[in-house]
């Protein structure tokens, strides 16, 4: 099959399923899942924009490679890459990346490795011997092996994170995130940015052990999984900055009002500002940028002459991520106000223009093609709901 602008040999997905339930990169002899191509297109424009950013030759490892189309996509479609690691513990995988890796003519600059993810990353964990770039993208959490990465990366590397796992993230199995991530999630209509927010944060406690600190480029919620670029700076200074980004989202469940309360150990109190109700608490996880609107910006340019099956759908991702940049954080879900309070549901433009026209900050959300980032009140936002219903 051909993805980009490589050839490569996948596993035919189809022969491994029997009931229609079945999930069938799972049940493959080696992963390999064609619903992730949108990430896979969005990691090469990150890793070339930030190619182009740090202005030298840059070294690449994917620890958990599957079939390899990833690490050899990053070998032809990235200009400046001078070597690339794939990996992956499976020796059927790894010998199918090494056919993969020689089928386009890729052998000197990628090297295939057959060993745990864990183990090869702390071999490079070396002063002269650590990446530029590492992407973390399993089958489930990525906290596993974020300890190993963080050590594995330079000092300004970037680090790609995916994680699959929505259902913890997303408070369906609130104890389980609380286990992985270190922080308590809610089901929230905006639930998709904690699940966001909890990943950095995990990163950003994770990274402050070794004296790291994190600066967020960006980061994406997309279909069953969310995404995270975060580039890491040493120091003790670095890694406190990055800590007291870390504090809680207040939601209150009867009226749509939420804030932050920054601080990993504050003061927080339970009783809602608009209605009097108890508040719900989720966290710690981060409060700072999920986005570059820079950045952004570098991997919107990159777009152009590629030729993605996507790229309608990545361009409109990269504008309204840009756009959203320097938004509020959280966002309300129109139709879950509407649903409240028995309404018919007007234009989210229109919803907008009257938020801009009354002087507060709003903005359409990647994270929801119904949601608005504001400013404004919750009351405020249900009287123009009101208002533009009627």
């Amino acid at each position: 099959m051909r993805e980009g602008r490589v050839s490569v040999v996948v596993p035919r997905l189809e022969a491994y399923v029997r009931e229609a339930w079945e999930y069938a990169p799972s049940k493959a002899p080696v992963f390999y899942n064609p619903a992730m191509e949108l990430n896979r297109d969005l990691a090469v424009l990150a890793l070339q924009a930030y190619q182009r950013m740090v202005g030298r030759e840059i070294s690449v490892c994917e620890p958990l490679t599957g079939c390899g189309i990833r690490g050899v996509r990053f070998a032809t479609e990235v200009q400046g890459v001078r070597k690339i690691i794939v990996n992956d513990i499976n020796l059927e995988a790894a010998r199918l990346a090494e056919f993969n890796v020689e089928r386009n003519k890729l052998s000197k600059r990628v090297l295939v490795m057959n060993e745990d993810a864990n183990l090869l990353l702390s071999r490079y964990a070396a002063p002269r011997k650590r990446f530029s770039f590492i992407d973390i993208d399993p089958f489930g959490s990525p906290v596993p092996y974020l300890d190993a990465a963080l050590r594995a990366l330079r000092n300004g590397g970037l680090l790609a994170l995916t994680a699959t796992d929505m259902a913890p993230l997303c408070g369906v199995h609130p104890q389980a995130c609380v286990r992985k991530y270190g922080g308590k999630p809610l089901r929230t209509e905006y639930c998709h940015e904690l699940a966001v927010r909890l990943l950095i944060g995990c990163l950003t406690m994770m990274a402050a052990k070794h004296d790291i600190g994190i600066n967020v480029l960006f980061s994406h919620s997309t279909d069953h999984y969310i995404r995270a670029y975060a580039v890491t700076r040493y120091g003790a200074k670095q890694a406190d900055n990055g800590a007291r980004m870390m504090g809680y989202i207040l939601h209150c469940f009867a009226c749509f009002h939420r804030e932050p309360s920054i601080g990993l150990v504050p003061f927080l109190k339970r009783e809602c500002a608009e209605c009097g109700s108890t508040l719900s608490v989720a966290g710690p996880l981060w409060l700072g940028k999920m986005l570059d609107e820079t950045f952004c910006g570098l991997m919107e340019k990159e777009v152009d002459g590629r030729g993605l099956k996507q790229e309608k759908r990545i361009l409109k991702l990269l504008s309204v991520a840009r756009n959203e940049a320097e938004a509020p954080l959280t966002y309300y879900v129109i139709d879950k106000i509407c649903d409240k309070l028995n309404l018919p549901i007007p234009p989210l433009i229109e919803i907008i223009d009257e938020l801009k026209r009354a002087g507060f900050q709003a903005s359409p959300t990647h994270f929801n093609s119904r949601g608005v980032r504001t400013d404004a009140s919750a009351e405020v936002v249900k009287g123009i709901v009101i208002k533009l219903s009627v």
